[in-house]
């Protein structure tokens, strides 16, 4: 019953998040709000196993849910805005070395492997293309791999972003 009420609230808080403001005079409409719940309540019945799958309700601590908010705003925002910068000078220069890296997470949970996935496939210039299931490992396509990083057999996650140490944020959130 708790996956069900967490995936639930989570579903309800990113609905209202996303339609946020199309009501008239207020953030929603009441019609909106009972649709929203509607949804909600259909996504926690058919996605909760799949949502919570430990059982564990860690991630329905609100501080957890604000620290993933902060990650989301001001570590990410920043690696993705200095990568649109640099994917951008690659493509104007031609300074283009694609390659495929194995990259060790280091995370204990299938959530933090995906927000760190999610995170670096959405950060330019890279694409996370698989996951071992057995070790946890990320295989990350990479735009320009260095000549440092094309010898080693594999990378540490924190060396594909250069300003934040986004591993150990999502190590906060997820872990």
């Amino acid at each position: 019953m708790i996956r069900f009420l967490a995936t639930t609230i989570a579903a309800y808080a990113v609905y209202l998040l996303l339609t946020a403001g199309s009501g008239s005079i207020i953030l929603w409409s009441e019609s909106e709000l009972i649709i929203g719940l509607c949804l909600a309540i259909i996504v926690g019945i058919a996605s909760s196993r799949i949502f919570c799958r430990t059982g564990s309700p860690r991630m329905a601590n609100p501080i957890r849910l604000l620290l993933l908010a902060v990650y989301a705003v001001i570590p990410l925002f920043i690696e993705m805005a200095r990568a649109n910068i640099d994917v951008a000078v690659r493509v104007i220069t031609g300074n283009v070395r694609p390659g495929i890296v194995r990259v060790r997470t280091g995370m204990k949970t299938d959530l933090g492997q995906l927000i760190l996935a999610n995170s670096i496939t959405l950060t330019p210039g890279t694409l996370t293309v698989d996951i071992d299931d057995a070790s946890g490992d990320l295989f990350v396509h990479l735009i320009n791999v260095p000549d440092d990083i094309r010898t080693k057999k594999s990378i540490e996650a924190r060396e594909l972003f250069s300003f934040f140490n986004i591993p150990a944020w999502i190590r906060r959130i997820a872990e």
